[in-house]
């Protein structure tokens, strides 16, 4: 077996789901180790924390994983798409940063809130009020801030560096520092105030603490990483919202065998015996038969075995008119039957359903990368040692400038903790997320990022459907009528027999004559799928419809 380069024309394609990472900074480092391997070319996105990998035959997805694995992540193939539930491989993980940590921001909260307030306002410290402000801040620099501890260490023993190195250097120093100065220095003596000041003077650094540094710090930063995890989830509701559109069960069909005979075949005709099981829908087959009654969603691709109808297919083709379909026609998944009873032979079930490939089609939109975000993951693989030289080199400057050690640490501590913009690598990929998805339910499909970027160069807009820029509902305009005939009565007539029907057009007929005046009873109502309705009003028969309709019974326009 040969060890050259991998046949470019015969590579395979694997999505893994990746977790640990807390920065694009972490996706970054993932994305350049998986591509440094022979023939792998990957893209990792950090806002739904999986990477879509392209490799060779000589890499196995074994190989992948442990690449993730050296590299202080976990990685995992997401659920077979062929799964009961497709959302559910669809869905943002819960184990990224944020909502796990809910309980762990709240309680970090409640115990630094009283620390911010004893540092900062000096009418409320009392005699040894330090201590408890030390007590209460302990916590939630070791509890609240140990998701950024632990990810930094991560970090650290792979000789990388990420934005929770910065969080947890800068809440460490800050607390740190603290420690020495109440166990050491003056700042643990009874009566020791702390003034709060916008300014930088001399002061004894002995007695100066930064305990409402190291618990504001990780109180915001944790909200930070809360408020990521919320947009990043609510991004991924616009999805679920797309594959919801379809539906939940279905009526079934099953053969009854036992030589039984259907309820209408009396008299005997040897014909099968059918009845109805209400199914999920994931427990439908390719062939299966299936009953659509009007205002149902029909459950998955198919073709029309028995009956005739309208289906609205707005959701697929942004088109409002329903379309009508009869015996031997194709239907589609998640569209909804807008008129007569319809049996469908399904044709396609599970993922291979055309909404589920529009699903697939938007997942695969999100997990791409714009140029912009491109960028931002370069600049925030080397954003980190970059601010942490400058950190080191503003704690020596200002040593030497100023001769005062707390001056000095105030400064590096500052730049560890202002310079750690976490959105930097999540706004572009979050913001991919609720455009593909939003559009998605709109009936929007965005095939990539990089159409998304394109559009702000489009001054033109051209449609190839009325149908997709209007309301979906129709209305009736105007009555022509022919000669001797009373417009007002036609409208009627017309208006009582189509009250009975669930047909759109029938709708904005019976809408429009209810409006005119109150609508007759219909007797003898009898709808023809396809082609109309008939019935008897006032003692008149009305027939309403296509115009075969009106052939049928020698009304030839």
């Amino acid at each position: 077996m040969s060890t050259s380069a991998p046949d470019v024309g015969a590579r395979d394609r694997v999505e893994l789901s990746i977790g640990g990472m807390t920065c694009a900074s972490c996706a970054a480092r993932i994305e350049k180790k998986l591509n440094r391997m022979d023939g792998v070319e990957a893209t990792v996105n950090f806002a739904t924390e999986k990477a879509r990998v392209d490799f060779g035959h000589g890499t196995t997805v074994e190989d992948l994983i442990a690449t993730v694995e050296r590299t202080g992540y976990t990685a995992e193939l997401p659920p077979p798409p062929a799964a009961p539930e497709p959302a559910a491989a669809t869905a943002p993980r819960e184990s990224g940063p944020g909502y796990p940590h809910r309980d762990r921001l709240l309680i970090s909260a409640v115990l630094a809130v009283p620390v911010v307030l004893l540092s900062m306002v000096p009418a409320l410290q009392f005699t040894d009020w330090q201590w408890l402000a030390f007590a209460l801040t302990g916590p939630v620099v070791v509890y609240g801030g140990l998701p950024f501890h632990r990810a930094a260490w991560t970090s650290l023993r792979h000789g990388a560096a990420t934005m929770d190195t910065l969080v947890s250097l800068g809440t460490l120093a800050a607390f740190g520092w603290s420690c020495w100065a109440l166990f050491g220095g003056r700042a643990g003596l009874p009566g020791t105030h702390h003034d709060f000041s916008l300014s930088v003077g001399d002061t004894d650094a002995s007695s100066t603490l930064y305990l409402e540094t190291a618990a504001a710090v990780t109180v915001l930063i944790l909200l930070g990483r809360y408020l990521e995890a919320r947009s990043k989830r609510r991004a991924g509701a616009a999805l679920h919202a797309l594959l919801d559109l379809g539906a939940k069960d279905v009526a079934v069909l099953q053969y009854e065998g036992g030589g039984r005979e259907a309820p209408s075949d009396k008299g005997g005709g040897g014909r099968p015996a059918w009845r109805e099981v209400r199914l999920p829908v994931d427990r439908l087959t390719v062939g299966t038969r299936f009953v659509v009654r009007p205002g149902e969603t029909i459950a998955t691709d198919g073709v029309v075995v028995e009956g005739g109808s309208a289906v609205d297919t707005s959701m697929l083709t942004g088109e409002s008119v329903p379309v009508e379909v009869t015996v031997g026609d194709a239907v589609t998944g998640a569209t909804v039957n807008a008129g007569g009873r319809l049996v469908v032979e399904a044709t396609r079930v599970g993922a291979d359903t055309r909404l589920a490939r529009m699903a697939r089609l938007v997942e695969e939109a999100q997990n791409g990368k714009a140029a912009a975000q491109r960028l931002a993951d370069r600049i925030s693989a080397v954003f980190v040692p970059v601010v942490i030289l400058i950190a080191l080199a503003t704690l020596v400057v200002w040593l030497l400038a100023t001769d005062s050690p707390t001056e000095a640490f105030t400064a590096s501590v500052a730049v560890l903790i202002i310079a750690c913009p976490c959105a930097l690598g999540l706004a572009t990929p979050t913001a991919l997320m609720v455009g593909t998805g939003r559009g998605a339910q709109l009936g929007i499909l965005i095939k990539g990022p990089e159409v998304l970027e394109t559009t702000r160069t489009v001054d033109t807009v051209v449609l190839d459907k009325t149908g997709t820029v209007t309301t979906g509902r129709m209305t009736l305009l105007a009555v022509h009528t022919a000669e001797g005939v009373d417009g007002a009565e036609a409208l009627r007539l017309a208006g009582a027999v189509e009250h009975a029907s669930e047909h759109p057009i029938a709708r904005a007929i019976a809408e429009a004559a209810a409006g005119a005046g109150g609508l007759p009873a219909v007797e003898d109502f009898r709808n023809v799928p396809g082609r109309g309705v008939q019935g008897v009003v006032a003692g008149r028969t009305v027939v309403a419809g296509r115009e075969a309709l009106l052939a049928d019974r020698a009304q030839h326009l």
